[in-house]
């Protein structure tokens, strides 16, 4: 399940979404990420996210699916939000369940790594002295990078 959205996600009812995958479900491994009120500047008081409507969904099945062929991932769902987020919002969760922990725990990390580098994103950050667009980070390719060698 692939969601982009401007409302908030009850993590509760993913990770029971992910739990109900069948008998066969050993691990559940999950990511949620929040709005803090720190990034390229300090004092950042909320943000602004847009995406490329389509587009941002294939890209995110694409992840998906690379993490099904390199582990044994029995379902994933992925939830971002654009549009104006407040401090301490959830902005994005990612679950993936598995049989084991190993398969989950790596393709949960894949895909969080891999959408902060690959999905039709932007964020702009608000802070009292104005706004500003986020830079993709060199940190985020280089771990973005690090899965291409497994």
């Amino acid at each position: 399940m692939i969601s982009v959205q401007t409302g908030d996600f009850d993590t509760g009812a993913e990770y029971a979404a992910l739990r109900a995958s069948g008998s066969g479900t050993g691990a559940i491994a999950t990511f949620t990420g929040l709005v803090r009120d720190s990034g390229d500047l300090s004092g950042v008081t909320g943000l602004f996210l847009e995406h490329y409507p389509g587009m941002t969904e294939a890209v995110i099945q694409g992840l998906i699916d690379e993490a099904s062929r390199r582990w044994d991932v029995r379902d994933a769902r992925v939830i971002h939000r654009v549009g104006r987020l407040a401090l301490s919002d959830q902005i994005v969760f990612v679950g993936v369940c598995s049989a084991h922990r190993g398969d989950a725990f790596a393709a949960c990390s894949f895909i969080m790594d891999a959408l902060k580098t690959s999905a039709p994103f932007w964020k702009k950050e608000m802070t009292s002295d104005g706004e500003h667009w986020v830079e993709q980070k060199a940190s985020d390719r280089e771990r973005t990078q690090a899965w291409s060698s497994d």
